[in-house]
Order: C-alpha cells, then sequence, then structure tokens
C-alpha cells in the first residue's frame, strides 16, 4: 500500500501523530524494514522469527526462566534501531509485530531500576496477546543498580529520564504503520517500578502518546527515594549494633500480623490498610540477652526509623514516606550489608555530586536533598499533578501499588494520586479517567502474602475500548502453583469488606466499600 492510497483523512491523522512520514513498506515484508528512513535512526536488525523460534542466546540470563513463554510465542517480525536524538544518545529499542492475528494494538512495556536493558519477558507476554509491542534499554546497558553510566553523561541521563520513552514510541508506531500499512487503533503502556514512573511522566509530559496507561508501583519521585533509602541504609550501618538479622525478619512480621490483621474486621493474615496499624516495635524488646525472639534498644530503633517517614531536620518537610507495616520480610539491603543499596546511592555519587568516589557515610538529609531535587529539575521526577492534557486526549490512567512493597514506600504513589485530585478535582469526573487500586500484602510488584496476580491489561482495554471503568479488579494468591485465594482489588481509597458469608478465600464473597 502507497501513501498515494491513503485517503486524505487518514493522512491527516498519521501527519498529526507523527513528525515524519516513513516510506511505506507492504505488510508481511518484515525484512524490508531494515531499508526504513526514519530521523535519527539506525535500523540494526528486520527479521522475521517463526512461531517459538526466539533466539534465547541474545536476550539474556534474565530471561532464560521464561523459555517455557520464548518457546509459546507465535510468528513475529523483529525490528531493533538505535536511536540517537543526542549527540550521546546511544538508544535501544525493539519492535515485535504478530505476523499473523494482530489485534491492531499498540503496547510498550516499561523498565526496572536504573535500566539499562530490553525486557524481553514483558515483550513476550504483550505479543503472546496479539499485541505489536516495544521495549528500550533508555540509553545505556548494564545493571539496574547501576547508575554509573550518568557520570559525564548528562544526555544519557535525559534519555533515561523521559526522552527514550517517547522517542521509542515514535518510532515504533511509525514501524508498525509501515509493516502492516495502519497505525494501532490503540496504544498503551504496561509498566511497574521504574516502567510505574515512565507512564506517569508519559501521561504528564507526551498526553498523546497513550490512551491507556498502568502505571504499578512507580518509583517515584527519583530524588527522594534515593535520599530516603540513602538516608536508612546511612543510618543502619553507622553503628553495627543497628543492624537487624534476617533471621529476625519473620518473628516481626508475625507480629505485626498478630497485631493489626483484624483492624480490618477480618483475619486474614493481611493488612488491608497498614495506615491504621500501629504497631509498636517496643513490645518485641529483649528482656534479657539478645536472641533470635526479641529486639534490642538500637534494633528497635533502627525498625522504627525503617517505617516512618524521613524527616527534613529544620524544616519538619517529610521527604519520603517509611516502608508500610507488613513489608518486614522484605527489609533485606535496608539493615544489614556493608553499604546503602546501589540503587539508591547512585543517584548522589553519579548524578548529584558526579564524584566515583562520594562517600554515602557524608550524606546529608539537610542539604542533599534539596540540591539533588535542583539538579534534577524534572528531568527523572514524574510529580507534575497537572493531567488535564492527559484527560482531554481521552486517556485512562490505571495506578497500581502493593501494600507491602518492601523497596518503594506505597504511601508515596496515594501522596501523588491525591495531588493529582487536589489539582483535578475528586469528583466522579476524575474518576472517569483516572484510578488507583492498592493491593494488600503484596510486594514491590510481585509477591508477597496476598493476592498478587491481576490482569490489569483487561481492565485498563474495557475501560478504554469499551467505556467500562474498572469498579474493581480480581487478584489471585496462589501457593505451589496452585489457586489458594481470591480478593478483588478496589478502587482507592475503597477496600474489599467481606459479607459475612462463605469462605474468606473467594472474591465473590466481597464487596468494594469505603471503611
Amino acid at each position: 500500500m502507497s501513501l498515494q492510497g491513503v485517503t486524505f483523512g487518514l493522512f491527516a491523522v498519521l501527519f498529526a501523530m507523527l513528525p515524519f512520514t516513513p516510506a511505506a513498506v507492504a505488510a508481511g515484508k518484515c525484512e524490508s524494514l531494515a531499508t526504513i528512513v526514519l530521523p535519527d535512526t539506525t535500523i540494526t536488525l528486520a527479521q522475521s522469527v517463526p512461531p517459538g523460534a526466539l533466539s534465547l542466546a541474545e536476550i539474556g540470563d534474565s530471561a532464560q526462566q521464561q523459555i517455557a513463554t520464548f518457546k509459546q510465542l507465535p510468528a513475529f517480525c523483529r525490528v531493533a534501531a538505535t536511536l540517537k536524538p543526542s549527540k550521546d544518545s546511544d538508544i535501544k529499542i525493539e519492535v515485535w509485530m504478530p505476523l499473523e492475528n494482530w489485534n491492531n494494538k499498540f503496547q510498550a512495556v516499561g523498565n526496572g531500576g536504573w535500566a539499562g536493558s530490553i525486557r524481553y519477558p514483558a515483550l513476550a507476554e504483550a505479543l503472546l496477546r496479539g499485541y505489536s509491542t516495544s521495549g528500550t534499554d533508555t540509553g545505556h546497558t548494564g545493571s539496574e543498580s547501576d547508575a554509573s553510566f550518568a557520570l559525564g553523561h548528562p544526555e544519557k541521563v535525559i534519555d533515561l529520564g523521559y526522552r527514550s520513552e517517547h522517542e521509542m514510541t515514535v518510532k515504533a508506531k511509525a514501524l508498525i504503520h509501515a509493516f502492516y500499512g495502519n497505525a494501532p487503533k490503540f496504544s498503551y503502556w504496561n509498566g511497574c517500578s521504574t516502567g510505574g514512573r515512565q507512564g506517569l511522566r508519559e501521561a504528564q509530559s507526551y498526553p498523546q502518546d497513550y490512551d491507556g496507561i498502568i502505571a504499578g508501583d512507580p518509583a517515584n519521585p527519583v530524588t527522594r527515594l534515593a535520599a530516603w533509602g540513602t538516608y536508612i541504609g546511612r543510618e543502619m550501618l553507622k553503628d553495627p549494633a543497628n543492624s537487624i538479622p534476617s533471621s529476625k525478619y519473620p518473628m516481626i512480621h508475625r507480629a505485626v500480623i498478630n497485631a493489626c490483621d483484624a483492624i480490618d474486621g477480618l483475619k486474614d493474615r493481611l493488612i488491608d490498610d497498614p495506615t491504621r496499624c500501629k504497631f509498636d516495635f517496643a513490645s518485641l524488646q529483649c528482656k534479657g540477652e539478645d536472641s533470635a525472639s526479641c529486639l534490642t534498644s538500637a534494633q528497635i530503633e533502627s525498625a522504627r526509623k525503617i517505617t516512618s517517614a524521613a524527616i527534613h531536620p529544620t524544616t519538619g518537610e517529610v521527604i519520603y514516606p517509611g516502608l508500610p507495616l507488613g513489608s518486614e520480610l522484605g527489609w533485606a539491603g535496608k539493615t544489614g550489608g556493608t553499604e546503602p543499596l546501589p540503587l539508591n546511592t547512585g543517584e548522589f555519587k553519579y548524578v548529584v555530586f558526579k564524584d566515583a568516589n562520594w562517600d554515602w557515610r557524608t550524606f546529608n538529609l539537610e542539604t542533599d536533598v534539596a540540591l539533588a531535587d535542583k539538579i534534577d529539575n524534572g528531568t527523572m521526577n514524574a510529580i507534575n499533578p497537572d493531567l488535564s492534557a492527559f484527560q482531554k486526549h481521552g486517556g485512562k490512567l490505571l495506578m497500581y501499588h502493593g501494600g507491602s512493597d518492601q523497596a518503594v514506600p506505597p504511601l508515596s504513589t496515594i501522596n501523588y494520586y491525591k495531588s493529582v485530585l487536589d489539582k483535578m478535582g475528586s469528583g466522579a469526573k476524575t474518576a472517569e479517567w483516572l484510578r488507583l487500586f492498592m493491593v494488600p500484602g503484596m510486594g514491590h510488584c510481585r509477591g508477597g502474602d496476598g493476592p498478587n496476580t491481576f490482569d490489569a491489561v483487561t481492565a485498563l482495554e474495557d475501560w478504554v475500548e469499551k467505556g467500562r471503568a474498572p469498579e474493581k479488579i480480581i487478584a489471585s494468591h496462589s501457593s505451589d502453583g496452585k489457586v489458594d485465594r481470591t480478593r478483588p482489588l478496589c478502587p482507592y481509597p475503597q477496600v474489599a469488606a467481606y459479607q459475612g458469608n462463605g469462605s474468606i478465600d473467594e472474591a465473590a464473597n466481597f464487596v468494594c466499600k469505603m471503611q
């Protein structure tokens, strides 16, 4: 199909969507995409992949656990490209397009930590649903916990912050149009952690990119999250006595659950709303010598700091909220080791102070947070509450956060959600396009004691394509590969309330209501 065959109206839509007009490529001619010319783009691979034949050697060790999933993949067109929107950019992207049974939709997938690689398992999940899909390494390669790429490379920080996601989106849509002869009917973003932050940034800065966005457990704002993590790590490590051995985590967790489980009126080993739990760690004070069943005075203070907000020592400002009660099984890295998590200190070492030898022991909560915010200046932080352009576009934003998240305190997402309501209004109009689902007992993006497996994609599709806003999302928990509990996830601030009859492990026996 040539551009001459496109109606004027369709051409106008495509022209508005893309800042350029790619050369058309007949549908099914995957290899021909190698010759397509796009601004700042070099196509490095255009290859038809037979069913189940993706070369696993190319996709990294992190994806090897997903071998069964990759073997199930249908035939698809795999396109890899390098984008260079700045002189120091080196953004790798991949776009996967089904050779048959395309659902006429596009789903981009997000990253984790400091990124550094394309998340192939997420691409595979989207492709199995019939989507054309894309992902990016955000402009550098390396471990998700390593921020050293940022030293001396401010353009790469910009790429990570927002540019790579938008550039990938534009180029992916162009390739999809060139391959199939038409643009995707609907476009979606799906990400958790850094991917959740990326989704928020897309809604804030590029509201036309996506019709629907899933933003899970967003690691946001980056500067404050890094400051909190560095502060907690420093406090835990400045005296060996402050460290809480991981062997004590289960004991602490049991005590917290026993104290707060029934607050919601149901004993189910879950804390529906950790903010209502008022557990005092002093109740675990050792009566004599230190043992596995108690906490020393120093450890009690450490537990309090982990679960309390970091406060500016002069102004009293809340720098960042603490971890929720119920997250105790995931405290590793906060209370032990030899240094705070590089995932957090990297922000100050490589971005703020630009010194690979910066000593985390010198971190100053009073001055360094303000400096980090100033230097970031909206590069990575996605905190703009004005989503009016996204709303006007007709976009739908589905946020979720694990109630027992051990990496990103869930109150950070609740706080951003409330800031949007303050700006946009808290009534029914906003609920038509924005909803937040808290997931009791779920850890960071997955896992945990609570129902932690749910289909946010279908919920978003129904919302965007059929106008059915999600009144609840059914989630499940499994043990040994078998589902042992289902529960509805409810739009915040509603919670799942037991109706008084039937099993507490069946979602049908719960309704969403205000607590």
